[in-house]
């Protein structure tokens, strides 16, 4: 991949938005690499001149989405956190940030989640099997229960908070596409998710 990754950034990141939008449409079976080179302005012969073949590009975004991930949102939530719904908080502006800096990324990994019958090296399977236990860790690991009211389900109280947050957040999403972010003030949308929290925390804390 030596070659792809000496591109111009420029370059190099319209033919990964390009390819990663059609594999998150589309799935592998059915993604075109005919829809891709469109997309990103190049002939299909530069394409396979960076890549071997469609498998190799998939796998190749994979990995780049799982560092992406990695970087840009779980390794900067503080997990020493234990309370959930400060720690869904902070989680939630980070990926939110994240979202909006590569929207395409995280669609893509949706589709890949989803995909029953994945066929990956060895070594990207268990990247991704160690990114999902990162995950866990980031929702459920240390925690303190004892926050929280004594005749509540906590597990269920945790899927209703984090189901209230990822809902919040997909709404948000929708609201801000298509806008500049550089002229936007997020300081209104943030306080309105705030009171949503205060609302979760009165219903399922002690105090």
């Amino acid at each position: 991949m030596e070659k792809f990754e000496n591109l111009d950034p420029k370059k190099q990141q319209k033919i990964l938005d390009s390819a990663l939008m059609e594999f998150a449409e589309n799935g592998f079976g059915q993604a075109s690499t005919n829809r891709i080179v469109k997309k990103a302005g190049i002939g299909k012969g530069m394409l396979f001149y960076y890549f071997s073949n469609k498998k190799d590009l998939y796998e190749y975004l994979v990995d780049y989405s799982m560092n992406f991930i990695v970087n840009e949102y779980l390794s900067l939530v503080d997990i020493n956190e234990r309370d959930f719904i400060k720690r869904m908080r902070d989680a939630a502006q980070i990926k939110m940030k994240a979202q909006l800096k590569n929207e395409h990324i995280f669609n893509f990994m949706g589709t890949f989640m989803l995909t029953k019958d994945r066929d990956l090296p060895p070594h990207l399977q268990k990247r991704y099997e160690h990114l999902q236990q990162q995950g866990y860790a980031l929702l459920y690991e240390g925690i303190d229960k004892t926050l929280f009211r004594k005749d509540v389900d906590v597990d269920k109280a945790f899927n209703l908070i984090r189901w209230g947050v990822d809902g919040y957040q997909q709404n948000l999403l929708q609201k801000l596409q298509g806008k500049k972010m550089t002229e936007l003030d997020l300081k209104p949308y943030w306080d309105e998710f705030y009171e949503y929290l205060d609302i979760l925390k009165k219903s399922f804390y002690t105090n």
